[in-house]
Formats: C-alpha cells, structure tokens, sequence
C-alpha cells in the first residue's frame, strides 16, 4: 500500500533523517524540508564530524537472492535506499550482514540515549525507516540499531508489525504536514527548543509572545540563538584583489599581503571603489551563503551577490499579495517606531533641553499609529523629520574642529550631501540599508518590494522601511559618537563640486564605529533578553514574516525607552 498521497506537487520521496526531523517537531520538519530553510550550529557541525567516519561509500552489500550466510560479518558505509511505495530514501551509515543471513542497519548519532538508555523517539523512527527500506529491497531485517557515540553503545530496536504499523502512522501524518502551504505552529516552553539549531529562524517564544500577550502576556525564555562570531570585512585599498588559499580570505595588492581571514569569520565581503574578486572566490562566498557587497568609492550602496535566492516562497507570495490595509498598519508601526526612537535619542543627549521639541516628536508619533492613509503618514514622518534634525546639533561638541553649523542651514541633504554632518549620515545610512538588505535576503524576503517606500529607481525598498525605526539607533547614534569622541577630525572630510565626503581614514574610522554599535548589546524592549544591534535586525526582519504569512496578528517596532 502506497502511504504518499496522490498529489504531484509533493515529491516522491522523503528522506528518513526528515523523518526524524518531523518526529522531533513538525515545525522544524516544515522549515528545513518543505521551505528548504536551514541553519548550522554547534550541535550540527559535531554531528557532521561523527559522520565522517561513515559518510564515505565503501564495502558492497550482496544482492538479496544472494546466499547472505557465506558474507556474515560483511559491511557497507554510506547505502542508499529508495522506495516509491513507502516515499522514502536514506542513506544508511552501516549496513551489516550477520551469519543467519539477516542484515541490520545501524544509523551513528553523536549524542547519547535517555536517561534509562533507550533511543530518543526521533531517531526511532528514522532507523525503523531504515530497516523498512531494506526490506522493502528484499533483505531480511529483524532489527535496527543505533550507535550513540557519547556513550559509545549500540541500542537495538526490534522490527516487528508494531514497529511497522507505527512507521507508516508517522509516515502519514508526515505526508499531511508536508501538503500545507503553512508551517505548524511552534513549540510552547519545549525543552527541545534551546539547542535547535533553527531556533534563531523559528522564534518559537518571540511568536508566541507576540500572538498572546494580550490575554497571556509572559517573557519568553532566553534561548534564542546567539549572535554568530564572524564580522564584516571591508576592503577599501584601490586595486586590491580578493582570493581564497586553504580555508582563508586573503587580500592583495600586488606582492604585498593586505589581511587574511578564516572564511569560519566572515559574514559579507564589503568591497569599496576598484576592488576586484577571483571567481573561485566568488564561488565559495556562494556555497558559505556569504553575500559580496559593492559600494562607490564614496561609500553609495551599489549592489551585492548571494547565491540562489532565498526558498521561503511561502513568505514571498505574502509579501506579494498583502492588502494595503495590513501594509499600512506596518509602515505606521515603522514610523510611530522611528519617531519614538528620536524622540529618545534627543532627550538622552542634547546638550539643552529640547522639551518643545520632544512633545510635538510625541504627538506625531501617537499619530501616526493611526495614520488613515499613506500621504498622511508621509506628512506625519517629514514634520517629525524637520524638527527632529533641526535639533540634531544640539546633541554634538561644537568644539571639536567640525563644521557642525552648516547642518543647520543645510538641514538634511544629499546627493551630493554638502556638509560634514550630513556626509556622515549618508554614509553610515548606506551601511545599515547594506545589512538589512543582507537580512531581508536571508529571511526570504525580496528587498525591492516594501511597505513604505515606492518602489522605485532600484532602491531596495523594504530594507528602507525596516531601516527607518534603527536609523536613530545605530546610524544617528554613531554620528554622535565619532564627532563627539574625536573619532573624525575636520582633515578626514573633501569637499569638491559643492559636496563633501569621508576620505579613506574617515571611512575607516566611521566603519569601525559603526561596527562596534551593531555589536552593542541591549535588552530587548518587547522581550527582554540581551541583544546586540546586528542580531535586533535580523529579529524584526523575522518577525516581519511571521506577520506578513499570518503566524502573528500585527506587527511590533523596535524602540528604546
């Protein structure tokens, strides 16, 4: 009997470590198999390491009209199976033939049993699956094992009608799962949480937060996955070249050696003016899913590569085809968010006490929650804009040597922007556009489309919505750190042509600054556990999704009290 439905959308068979996937959390299952969305982690990187030990083909398993008692004792590593009947393949790490001539799967794990020494569930079904297969080809089964290599001890399971009965129940119900459109919802307080390696992409606590505080509200647990170790390079020496050598980035010019970095330790490759990148380089910037990002001499964000596009299809169809009313529900919480957000930063650090100011930033943002259709909201945020960077110099040390009053008769300008304050601002802009661009991509969303801004002239749109409630949080913020503690100096700006720009020392300096406040960290305002500032972007990218493909009612800004 044939336990895949009749359905040519689904594909034909399943892997059975998807299998065990789906036993463990049918969410989970969902994310990696069906919307093809994975992550590493600890715990996944040991488990490749105990594989490789089987990962590699070896040994030939008799055919199963052989007379199997003369090959007792003989074993295969790495033995693909599959089957149409039962929609499943897999590739079983060790296959042994023993001397009654019975074969017996073994499936390598790189933990250990529970605590009485059984087999965990999940994997369970996998090696039952395993045996199945084996049978299905001809083979005589009687039982599976599992090899757990923290306790380095073999466990046995018994194949017997229970087990197959059992197999094809989780079989059907994986079929029924895999057919819907929408991903289960997640877990509530499972132990089984904290060390998914999906945690960080699931936010299992962080949606059901947001779906229930109004009638349940609770902190969610602190599990979310941390912030990843590796950073941004940037490379700005004109004519320099980029290749890879024996797992590192290395940099050149010419003969001499500009930097080398372990590609474990880099998130993007940020390349400014004239640089050029080998194409095998390229390639395995590709298969590390580590975008290349193209900027001007100036600092303007030109483009990036990454790979394929992201396979959150799903997520793409709602971003395509949500109403305007949800959509300006959205962009409101993004501005109501940003003015809140310089509303704080005004009253934090301007030198004179800006109180007029702060209450009308208030009332704007009151209103623009409510804000009945977009050329109010645009209204709202241009009012909100002109007097908060009318106030904007009174938050900087007029003596430090930069020419902070041309700001004040400039307001904010660009293309070319003509002072010092506003050079800064564009540049640090371009930066944070640049890294939610990378995140939207990551997401799954696509970047050209948003909530707010048209979409128009090539600009990523969405990464500009999500870039307005973080633009006084990390961008303003970082201008006020660099001018303030001397970190730019009047000799790091040029003027030429009625415009003035960061030199090469400047950008260094801004970049440095600026790296070091997206690795801030902060509490979260809605969730309360610790977050640095890149990890903040990445969460209400994510939370964005959840809301536009309806796993939460609305969606929530990032603002700073």
């Amino acid at each position: 009997m044939t336990i895949r439905p009749d359905d040519p959308a689904l594909p034909e068979t399943v892997p059975a470590r998807m299998v065990n996937e789906f036993v463990y959390c049918r969410r989970l299952f969902h994310l990696e198999w069906v919307q093809g969305r994975f992550a590493t982690s600890d715990d996944v990187e040991e488990g490749l390491y105990v594989h490789r030990v089987v990962d590699e083909p070896g040994g030939d398993l008799p055919e199963p009209e052989d007379d199997l008692e003369r090959f007792g004792g003989r074993r295969s590593r790495s033995y693909w199976l599959s089957s149409t009947a039962l929609g499943v393949s897999a590739k079983i790490d060790v296959v042994e033939v023993g001397s009654d001539g019975a074969v017996t799967p073994v499936d390598y794990k790189k933990g250990g049993p529970d605590r009485n020494g059984k087999p965990w569930p999940a994997d369970v079904a996998q090696s039952r699956l395993q045996a199945l297969l084996l049978r299905e080809a001809g083979y005589k089964v009687a039982n599976a094992e599992i090899w757990y290599a923290e306790t380095r001890t073999r466990v046995a399971l018994p194949i017997d009608d229970d087990a197959i009965e059992s197999s094809r129940s989780t079989l059907a119900d994986l079929w029924q799962v895999a057919g819907s459109d929408e991903a289960p919802p997640p877990l509530v307080d499972s132990p089984k949480c904290p060390r998914c390696s999906l945690v960080g992409l699931c936010l299992p606590d962080e949606i059901t937060t947001l779906r229930t505080r109004a009638t349940a509200p609770k902190r969610p647990r602190g599990i979310m996955a941390a912030s990843p170790d590796n950073r941004p390079v940037y490379v700005m020496e004109q004519g320099a070249v980029v290749g890879v050598r024996r797992g590192r980035l290395e940099i050149t010019q010419g003969s001499d050696n500009l930097g080398s970095y372990r590609l474990i330790d880099v998130s993007q490759l940020c390349l400014y003016g004239n640089v050029s990148v080998s194409a095998q380089a390229m390639r395995e910037m590709f298969a590390r899913e580590i975008p290349v990002c193209w900027f001007s001499y100036g600092g303007w964000f030109s483009g990036m590569a990454e790979g394929l596009p992201g396979k959150h299809v799903e997520l793409r169809r709602g971003q395509y085809t949500a109403p305007a009313p949800q959509t300006l529900a959205v962009a409101s919480a993004m501005i109501e968010g940003k003015i809140r957000n310089s509303r704080t930063l005004l009253r934090r650090n301007s030198r004179v006490s800006p109180t007029r100011t702060v209450e009308q930033l208030l009332d704007l943002a009151q209103s623009s929650r409510t804000a009945v259709g977009y050329p109010t909201l645009l209204g709202l945020e241009g009012t909100a804009a002109r007097l908060y960077f009318g106030q904007f110099t009174g938050m900087l040390t007029p003596t430090t040597g930069i020419d902070i009053g041309s700001f004040d008769d400039n307001g904010r300008a660009r293309r070319p922007p003509p002072d010092p304050v506003n050079a800064l601002l564009s540049f640090l802009y371009a930066l944070l556009v640049k890294d939610l661009v990378i995140a939207t991509y990551a997401v799954g969303f696509d970047p050209y489309l948003g909530v707010y801004h048209r979409p128009r002239y090539g600009r990523p749109a969405l990464a500009l919505d999500l870039a307005e409630e973080f633009r006084p949080l990390i961008a303003d913020s970082t201008v006020i750190q660099v001018i303030n503690n001397g970190e730019v100096r009047p000799q790091h700006f040029t003027r030429r042509a009625g415009g003035c720009q960061l030199d090469k020392e400047g950008r260094r300096a801004v970049i440095r600054a600026y790296e070091r406040r997206m690795s801030h960290e902060i509490k979260h305002p809605v969730f309360g556990y610790r977050v640095s500032y890149r990890r903040a972007l990445d969460v209400q990218a994510r939370l964005l999704a959840a809301h536009l493909t309806g796993e939460i009612p609305e969606y929530t800004p990032f603002t700073t009290r």
